[in-house]
């Protein structure tokens, strides 16, 4: 098989698709001849130019795609200039697409489906292939109190909820439930890790006001974004991660909390259900029980439900093994 691969990443920000891809690129580096189209991506090769992915796919070779501009562009290549272009594209929604999109996967010469449902919304399924977590980039820390209090964030041990701060990403869940968490929890603090766009700003607004009144402005906070590679100090510093999304097509950031040893609650959103390993690394909630099952995980066996979900990460949903059902896609164009 050829052993030329082109990642594309068209997105200047950084956001789980882009998270994804990251990982998987990591673990392919010297399995091809592999080049990262776009937008530079951590731990990744430095990017090429769309003009200069052409000019090396004069060769048979393989382009993998997860958004529809780099689908476009992909398809530019092979249909109208005619280069020897496989495409693969990764498909995470849970839903069915719109018209446009739905037009473009069906021009695509495999499509990977991250998940059972995922795969019944998609054509020219090739594979079922999980997501997975670099597990040595997030690794649970040697002492999880000092790390968290060198964030500097104020309390003993923290909870964070990381997304777009938006009704979608169930920011006011996560708010609401920590309300109702935090006067039992001495010591804990709270963030919203994450920004708000132009069209959110009353949403989080909002979600201030009703904190203020609830007299938790020092203990329920939003530093903003992260960067990406400040995320792992963060992640193996938490205690727990709540994740309460009204909508998720996979959902990543419970796996890093995982990685690092670090249970989560969520929602019955994304894949989370079988994240939770049948309750062993994590809790799927409601809205309403969020807050209850927080603290049966911090007032539990914590430990061995840390260990269950860093266990969980590096078995079931690890970035190696995603890479290694990703090859088998490969081989079989």
């Amino acid at each position: 098989m050829t052993r030329r691969v082109f990642v594309t990443n068209f997105n200047r920000n950084f956001t789980g698709v882009s998270a994804t891809a990251a990982n998987v690129v990591r673990q392919q580096l010297g399995r091809y001849e592999l080049y990262l189209v776009g937008q530079p991506l951590p731990g990744c090769p430095a990017p090429i130019t769309l003009k200069q992915a052409r000019a090396l796919s004069r060769e048979p070779c393989i382009w993998h795609v997860r958004r529809n501009t780099e689908m476009r562009a992909a398809l530019w290549a092979r249909d109208v200039l005619r280069l020897p272009v496989r495409i693969v594209f990764t498909s995470a929604a849970q839903r069915r697409h719109s018209a446009f999109p739905r037009w473009l996967i069906s021009r695509m010469d495999a499509v990977i489906a991250t998940t059972d449902n995922a795969a019944t919304f998609v054509p020219h399924v090739r594979a079922t292939v999980p997501h997975g977590v670099d597990t040595d980039l997030f690794c649970p820390a040697p002492d999880r109190a000092a790390a968290w209090v060198a964030l500097g964030y104020g309390g003993t041990r923290g909870i964070a909820t990381v997304g777009r701060i938006r009704p979608e990403k169930g920011t006011d869940h996560f708010v609401a439930a920590m309300i109702d968490l935090l006067p039992t929890l001495p010591g804990a603090t709270a963030l919203v890790i994450g920004r708000a766009a132009k069209s959110h700003q009353s949403f989080l607004n909002d979600l201030k006001c009703r904190i203020a009144a609830a007299g938790l402005g020092d203990r329920i906070l939003f530093p903003g974004e992260v960067a990406a590679a400040d995320l792992p100090a963060l992640m193996r510093a938490l205690s727990l991660v709540v994740q309460l999304p009204r909508y998720e097509g996979y959902g990543m950031v419970p796996l890093e909390g995982m990685a690092s040893g670090v249970p989560f609650v969520g929602t019955d959103a994304g894949y989370y259900k079988a994240f939770t390993n049948a309750g062993t690394a994590g809790l799927i909630a409601t809205p309403d029980t969020a807050a209850a099952a927080a603290r049966t995980i911090l007032t539990g066996d914590f430990d061995k439900m840390a260990q269950a979900a860093r266990d969980t990460a590096c078995t079931q949903f690890s970035a190696q093994a995603e890479a290694d059902g990703i090859a088998k896609v490969y081989e079989s164009l």
